[in-house]
């Protein structure tokens, strides 16, 4: 293969021989501007693995909660709400049944369920949850909770986290999302979220999950204040661990968007954090170092279904799925569709010369469309009533130590980071 950029010229003769890339390669492909060669050779180590297989799951987004004892330390998401703030919600468990009943014309074959660290929402709420699912909806997988919510849990019930998991395990939890990893390094951590589970403590979280034979999938937010040393860190210690384990089904990169967080207003930026270019790379990047993960996904509520689209040409296999009821990501300015109908991700992968399947969350195939005829476009699935259903932003709120902040200090090491973009 001719790469325009020289420093890629043994990374190529790598992929093709199926060698592993070490931390300096990871380094030559961020700082590459090649991006058209990273995906050829992404898509090679991809294909390798997947053929022309994109996945995707009928899956919808359950957030109980965003009530948040991180809200004013997690200063890049737009999500968290204090208990007494404007917006702020926390689900029954007959709402969370309804929500799980609203989209009942649109399969769905995967809850993912994620929310704030709630003070006083203790285990039994999310095991009654979870069993209430279980029982009105049997053959639906259960993919719920953060490292960092485990790791909370443990704390407020003062249980080991190994017993929170296997309390989940039972409840009905087949796999955990892969959020709450943003980056490892410490001190772009000390920057976005100071006070959350270090890197090492959300790598212990999905250790012990794997050991209870729960698989996990695995993130990383970038297009912040971390550096392109922190993303190849970030992803050879998820790379260390699944050759410890084997427990990661998925890597997927995660999009920073600033708009509605204090992360954003302090760094002077709005709209889209990230570029297509920087998107694509990510995934490629991704791809090519984590050789023992199987698969790849773009997460289309970030980066729009166009540019995921794109990257199943860069190394990506999983299209996500339909994603009815986000809103982690349309509270941060999100702009992408609410949803995707089955027809729209068909034709979103054959558009891209690959192959449609529908998974479940363990990647067990639910079925191939080599006969799908398109049909009537399905009704937009809509919650139930009440205010917890609205995409409501926050308002705008300097950064702490900014114009009128809270608390009176500056975000932690953020001036020389500002420095060094500048």
């Amino acid at each position: 293969m001719t790469a325009q950029d020289p420093a890629l010229h043994a990374i190529a003769e790598k992929v093709e021989r199926a060698e592993r890339l070490t931390r300096q390669d990871g380094l030559a492909l961020f700082n590459s501007s090649d991006l058209l060669t990273i995906g050829r050779l992404a898509d090679q180590a991809n294909s390798a693995k997947n053929g022309d297989r994109v996945y995707f799951a009928a899956n919808q987004h359950i957030n109980p909660t965003n009530v948040c004892v991180l809200r004013n330390t997690c200063v890049f998401c737009s999500f968290a709400r204090m208990p007494q703030e404007e917006g702020n919600y926390t689900r029954s468990l007959d709402e969370v049944f309804a929500e799980a009943d609203a989209a009942h014309d649109n399969p769905t074959r995967e809850f993912h369920i994620v929310g704030g660290l709630h003070p006083k929402l203790r285990l039994a709420y999310y095991l009654d949850m979870f069993r209430g699912l279980k029982q009105r909806h049997p053959g639906v997988h259960i993919k719920a909770l953060t490292a960092v919510e485990v790791a909370h849990l443990a704390r407020l019930e003062r249980l080991p986290v190994r017993e929170v998991l296997a309390a989940m395990r039972d409840a009905g939890v087949t796999s955990l999302p892969g959020g709450g990893a943003e980056v490892f390094s410490p001190a772009a951590r000390a920057t976005i979220a100071d006070k959350k589970l270090s890197g090492d403590e959300w790598l212990a979280v999905h250790r012990e999950a794997h050991r209870l034979g729960i698989p996990s999938n695995c993130t990383m937010l970038y297009g912040h204040v971390e550096t392109m040393a922190d993303r190849v860190d970030h992803l050879l210690a998820l790379r260390a661990l699944q050759d410890e384990t084997g427990g990661f089904l998925c890597y997927i990169p995660l999009a920073y968007h600033p708009d509605h967080n204090e992360l954003g207003e302090a760094l002077g930026r709005s709209g889209t954090a990230t570029t297509g270019c920087d998107d694509l790379k990510n995934i490629a990047v991704g791809r090519l170092l984590l050789d023992n993960i199987p698969h790849v996904k773009t997460h289309w509520p970030m980066v729009t279904p166009f540019i995921s689209q794109v990257a199943l040409g860069f190394g990506c296999d999983d299209l996500e799925g339909t994603v009815v009821f986000e809103r982690v990501y349309h509270e941060a300015g999100a702009a992408t569709p609410m949803w995707l109908s089955y027809d729209q991700i068909i034709a979103l992968v054959r558009g891209a010369g690959k192959e449609p399947v529908e998974r479940d969350s363990l990647y067990q195939t639910v079925r191939t469309f080599e006969d799908w005829v398109p049909g009537r476009a399905t009704a937009r699935p809509e919650g139930p009533a009440g205010p917890s259903f609205k995409i409501e932003h926050r308002r705008a709120a300097a950064a702490r130590g900014g114009r009128g902040g809270r608390g009176g200090r500056a975000l932690p090491v953020l001036a020389s980071v500002v420095g060094e973009l500048e």
